[in-house]
């Protein structure tokens, strides 16, 4: 049950409109608030914080801009119902039949995952039942370590990818902070990124990530974060090289603002780690997810970054879990060391190479190119994005709509396919693509 709002400590970390927003914003985030219940009226809740009315009647209006509460007068004002966390997510896997070969998911293929008979010899018939042990085995924070792109001050396990975007959110990100992404971008981070309130800014991809003069013109404006994919970005995948990071760092380094970078990845990318920590360890958050590479179902990440944001983010998992599998830990340890895994990995990593090359050759030959050289997805241009879906699906085939993740509006059209599980036969299916590719009219409703 909610407490009483007389009696609630509001954590407003500055006395303005925003920083009363972001305290309710939290509170609603945190379950003191909850759809329907009544906020206190304007002159109530400035007495309770000592602030001006025109304060708080300015916070209202930014709150009810954004959806977040209703004022109705002289019944009050409500929380709102909460805006669903994951519209985009949704919209990107919504499937309207089951298909004979489904190319939207993502996911990798469930053949090329190392094997874990080695790493499960390894456990103890002890199952650990400390709530003090360390929260990283000793030994994965030395493999970690060992094969990361920088120096990191601190680091953490935690429950994937979005679980480690989840806490970097909460920790960091407020109500109309302004947040740049990379366009197009994974729709569930979008979804997080909106959750918080925030403004979210798209800056446009090439063949080696954010191009620097539209990142820097985002930054013109202050801004609290920037969220990229160091590798194999997804949905296009392009990869950083040297020169580009660096010159990305020397932007971000002008600005001071923070950087979150999802490495999701991760070992099936046959790029080197890399990361703008290496020339701003300062202001970098680095998360790496092992579900590609070494199973869904692991569901682990780690996640870097300095001493200063890692306190805050450490803090705030305290108050939930604390802390990751101990045993999926010494799990991941045991596939991270073992050599027969090893083999398995970089044979995977190499055959999703193998596999995209040749799907991409195959459309190339069709007149149909995609941007970026590397991962699992590939980013194919449409005249008409319904027509291409309908038309595949049609055909037994099933891709993700690219509406879900772009930001900015696209002026091609385009769908996502997953190419992880195509393993030959890639003239067939790229000739089902380029004439997909190539359908139009579909709002006039014809194919």
């Amino acid at each position: 049950m909610p407490i009483a709002l007389e009696n609630y400590e509001w954590q407003v970390k500055t006395a303005t409109a925003r920083g009363v927003a972001n305290a309710v914003s939290q509170a609603i985030r945190d379950g003191v608030l909850v759809a329907g219940m009544k906020l206190p009226p304007i002159r109530a809740m400035a007495r309770q914080l000592d602030m001006s009315p025109t304060t708080i009647s300015a916070a209202w209006s930014m709150l009810a801009r954004s959806g977040t509460i209703r004022t109705e007068g002289r019944r009050g004002t409500t929380v709102a119902e909460m805006r669903s966390g994951s519209a985009r997510y949704r919209q990107a896997l919504e499937k309207q039949a089951t298909f004979e070969l489904d190319l939207s998911t993502g996911i990798p293929d469930p053949h090329l995952l190392p094997r874990l008979g080695n790493a499960l010899k390894g456990l103890t018939a002890a199952t650990p039942g400390s709530y003090l042990d360390d929260p990283i085995l000793p030994g994965l924070l030395e493999e970690l370590r060992a094969d990361w792109p920088y120096e990191a001050e601190e680091f953490a396990i935690v429950d994937g990818a979005m679980d480690a975007l989840d806490l970097v959110m909460r920790s960091l990100i407020g109500f109309e902070d302004r947040v740049i992404v990379e366009n197009p971008t994974f729709p569930l981070l979008l979804d997080l990124i909106e959750g918080t309130g925030a403004d979210v800014i798209g800056v446009p991809v090439d063949d080696e990530g954010l191009i620097p003069a539209a990142l820097a013109e985002a930054l013109e404006t202050a801004a609290t974060a920037v969220i990229l994919q160091p590798r194999a970005q997804n949905p296009t995948g392009a990869s950083l090289g040297l020169v580009r990071a660096e010159e990305l760092a020397k932007i971000v380094r002008a600005s001071g603002v923070i950087v979150i970078e999802d490495d999701s990845a991760g070992s099936v990318s046959m790029a080197a780690p890399i990361s703008l920590g290496r020339w701003v360890p300062d202001q970098v958050l680095h998360v790496r997810s092992f579900s590609k590479s070494h199973g869904p179902d692991i569901r682990l990440a780690a996640l870097s970054g300095p001493i200063e944001l890692m306190r805050g983010i450490n803090a705030r998992r305290q108050l939930g879990q604390g802390w990751s599998s101990r045993i999926l830990q010494r799990i991941l340890l045991g596939l991270l060391t073992d050599q027969q895994s090893i083999n398995e990995v970089t044979h995977a990593r190499e055959e999703y190479q193998r596999r995209r090359d040749a799907m991409v050759a195959a459309l190339a030959e069709r007149d149909v190119r995609v941007q970026g050289s590397d991962g699992v997805n590939i980013w194919v241009p449409v005249v008409d994005e319904l027509a291409a879906v309908v038309r595949l699906a049609s055909q037994g085939i099933g891709v993700t709509p690219g509406t879900p993740f772009a930001v900015l509006p696209d002026q091609q059209h385009h769908i996502r396919i997953t190419v992880a599980t195509i393993a030959e036969h890639h003239a067939e299916l790229a000739e089902q693509i380029a004439l997909a590719s190539r359908t139009g009219g579909w709002r006039q409703g014809r194919l």
